[in-house]
């Protein structure tokens, strides 16, 4: 199988491994992008075609498909941030995010969705974002699908994805085939490990390869630090290497000096690095408001085998009851891949009980609810906070209405785990059971006490901290993501997302990182 990474190596990328620098260093380029996910890898491409010289830096390191093991245990230290550990301050909400060349899009389930329209009428009412007209965001979405090969999935869904098709058309509920970022897929259900046939359109083997092509440098296993800055522009980023833990490593200096710059780390890595440097924020807003569709589990036996973990992890998804008609909070449900090292750490029980579980592992189908935040005065998010030796930690507070949309978020998948033909259900919370018939898994979902660590809550998606908005007494930054107070500082993530999409994120990110960095580019062409 080819790997367009050594290859590229093989033609002479410029290609930086600072954690082998022993002296500090400094670099210059028209613009530096932090971060290489689906924002900075994105921006990368576009920009370096516009005629502009790029640096890009990422904080985990370049792995290709030669490297991927497939291999839960590699994976995840090697792939994930803080090793597939990450979690909120009070650890109530595990967070999946990527930290590898390519970031999250490296590690993603490929779910390609556009951003819902109620979500683009919540911006406009609360942030003045008008993304109708001329600043319609279809075409650019036209743009991302047919450069990432977006398109609905033709194979049939996988037994894991089948049961939530059979339960919605069961009950009569709305469901969709899911559209993939997808070329020549081989159906094999590793993309949380990295893709090993290069399949996956992610930014590791589409924008990145053409800007490296194109003249870019990249600098992995490189922690960017702070920005320096005076009046309304940036005059400098600092940075360091990392070790072999990927945590920052004193004693080399890196120094990078551009036109432009590009935060595009993520909806947790950029805040902090924003607030390391110390940036203006009259608004406020840098950092909260941080969104993370918290997630619930539920999990239901079968009489045959479901073998979640192969096949396309997410094919099909329901919103249902995602814009509920009365003020309670929003889910969508989908379906997560099923492999052991992922389940086990969220399957309930001990000992004897939790062996029990994993022992009818391949007759387990799971079901994921994504509430989402953002759209009510209760539910404003989490902040992302540095602690003392400048990391980032996000405090997400869990209140009451949030967790009575996790009962109902239970509740829905039990029911339609059953209408699906589960013999048993079990909601994955510290009191839950197996429940062999849904009156009785109801009953028993009603009298669940709703609480921290009890109830098991995780998130893949990050969003906001960093948000949009027309009026800077509003959001961080405007509506083609540049900073209102830094001139030459634009955030490309999804930290600039005002709210939750109540969709995946990585289509949204697309779209509007290809606006802006077109318009980005018009600038800075128009300001030599």
């Amino acid at each position: 199988m080819d790997d367009p990474i050594r290859q590229g190596l093989a033609r002479g990328w410029k290609h930086i491994d600072a954690a082998t620098l022993s002296k500090d260093e400094q670099y210059e380029a028209d613009i530096v992008i932090v971060g290489t996910g689906a924002g900075g890898g994105l921006a990368a491409e576009i920009l370096t075609q516009a005629g502009f010289s790029v640096i890009m830096l990422e904080h985990g390191a370049l792995n290709s498909s030669s490297d991927f093991k497939q291999q839960e245990r590699w994976a995840y230290p090697h792939l994930y941030q803080d090793g597939a550990g990450r979690k909120t301050k009070d650890q109530g909400i595990a967070i999946l995010q990527g930290r590898t060349v390519g970031g999250s899009t490296t590690v993603n389930w490929t779910t390609s969705i556009r951003t819902p329209k109620n979500t683009l009428g919540y911006w406009r009412e609360h942030f003045g974002l008008d993304f109708s007209g001329d600043n319609s965001l279809e075409p650019f979405f036209d743009l991302a699908s047919g450069r990432l090969n977006i398109s609905q999935w033709h194979m049939s869904p996988n037994l894991n994805n089948l049961a939530l098709k059979n339960g919605c058309e069961k009950l009569g509920w709305q469901y969709t085939i899911i559209h993939r970022n997808v070329n020549g897929c081989a159906n094999l259900g590793l993309c949380g490990m990295g893709c090993p046939i290069n399949a996956k359109q992610s930014m590791l083997v589409t924008t990145i390869p053409t800007a490296l092509d194109g003249g870019a440098t990249l600098i992995s296993r490189i922690s960017a630090r702070n920005f320096e800055w005076q009046g309304d522009k940036i005059q400098a980023l600092h940075a360091v290497p990392v070790d072999e833990h990927y945590q920052p490593r004193q004693g080399v200096n890196i120094t990078v000096k551009a036109r432009h710059y590009i935060a595009a780390g993520g909806a947790i890595n950029t805040p902090a690095l924003l607030l390391r440097s110390k940036v203006p924020n009259p608004s406020g807003r840098l950092g909260k408001h941080t969104y993370l569709h918290p997630s619930l589990i539920s999990g239901a036996l079968f009489a045959e085998p479901i073998n979640g973990h192969a096949g396309a992890p997410q094919s099909v998804y329901s919103d249902q009851f995602v814009w509920p008609e009365s003020d309670n909070m929003g889910f969508k449900l989908e379906v997560p891949p099923v492999h052991p090292v992922l389940m086990a750490t969220k399957l309930i029980g001990m000992a004897e009980q939790h062996a029990h579980l994993m022992k009818q592992f391949n007759n387990l189908q799971v079901m994921i609810a994504l509430l989402r935040d953002g759209f009510a005065e209760q539910a404003q998010g989490g902040t992302v906070e540095l602690d003392s030796n400048g990391e980032p930690q996000l405090d997400y507070p869990l209140t009451d209405y949030l967790f009575a949309g996790a009962r109902e978020a239970l509740l829905a998948m039990a029911e339609l785990q059953f209408a699906a033909g589960a013999k048993a259900v079990m909601p994955i919370h510290a009191d839950g059971q197996l429940y062999k018939s849904w009156p009785e898994a109801k009953a028993a979902i009603m009298a669940l006490p709703m609480a921290i660590y009890r109830t098991t809550l995780a998130s893949a998606h990050v969003m906001g901290g960093c948000n949009m908005a027309m009026d800077a007494s509003k959001g961080v930054v405007d509506m083609q993501g540049r900073h209102h107070q830094l001139k030459n500082l634009s955030v490309f993530d999804g930290s600039t997302l005002p709210t939750s999409l109540g969709a995946n994120p990585q289509l949204t990110i697309y779209g509007l990182v290809w606006r802006n960095s077109t318009l980005l580019a018009n600038w800075l062409h128009g300001n030599q």
